[in-house]
């Protein structure tokens, strides 16, 4: 089993142990970690924060320096990597690895957290987090607006909840799946849409519906065949990783 770098700008490689939402409790600490003990309850996440560095202490940016660092390379902390399969080196996808059982992480990417079931809030490391964030902090969602979210999984349902607690009036709930449809008012949404219902662009229907378009687009579908930005000509966009 070797590694293998892959094509193109992305650096990632394989082989890798997969997965970058987890929840855990700490084992062991290394030499001079000192934010950490064992019995520790934490999340691991993708994104790390030293919490030294300009970017950290910047208040418009935690895109951490050291995170990118070790981010195109997956590796627990450059130029090393923890796992290894018969002598050989195994990546670390984000620098977490999560589907592994056990797995060992640079403190900077691990957060802590008090009590709480860790099969529940496994999901702040990324999808909860990303949806709820791209609505409250990354669009800004204002009280009294209208909203479209494209796509129902994890991260669009997180989406739907966040325009719901910034105090949006409308949320329309796109998905070609209806099944996610109940899931979706439950966590705030008051209109659904299927686009494959439709002989026209579901931009289209939107504008017909909102007399010209929403105020907040949050695309989670990642399809890279279908965008549905391309039709979205009346508002924001936002594009958010899924």
């Amino acid at each position: 089993m070797g590694l293998f770098p892959s094509q193109g700008k992305d650096k990632r490689g394989f082989p890798t142990v997969l997965g970058h939402e987890g929840a855990g409790v700490v084992e062991s600490v290394g030499p001079g970690v000192t934010d950490f003990k064992p019995g520790d309850k934490v999340i691991p996440v993708s994104v790390a924060q030293c919490g030294e560095c300009r970017f950290c202490k910047s208040p418009k940016t935690n895109l951490c320096d050291r995170n990118w660092i070790n981010y195109h390379v997956d590796l627990m902390s450059y130029p090393t990597t923890r796992f290894t399969c018969r002598d050989q080196p195994i990546l670390q996808f984000t620098n977490t690895g999560t589907f592994s059982e056990y797995i060992v992480i640079n403190q900077i990417y691990v957060v802590k957290i008090h009590d709480a079931p860790l099969e529940r809030v496994c999901l702040l490391g990324c999808g909860i987090s990303t949806g709820y964030g791209a609505a409250v902090n990354t669009a800004g969602v204002t009280p009294g607006s209208v909203c479209a979210v494209f796509g129902l999984g994890a991260v669009g349902l997180a989406a739907v909840m966040g325009c719901k607690n910034a105090g949006a009036s409308r949320i329309f709930a796109v998905d070609i799946n209806e099944q996610k449809f109940e899931k979706a008012k439950v966590f705030g949404a008051t209109d659904f849409l299927n686009p494959k219902a439709y002989n026209k662009p579901i931009s289209e229907v939107l504008a017909e519906m909102t007399n010209g378009g929403v105020d907040f687009s949050i695309e989670c579908v990642g399809n890279t065949e279908e965008r549905p930005r391309r039709e979205l000509h009346w508002s924001r966009v936002l594009k958010v990783g899924v």
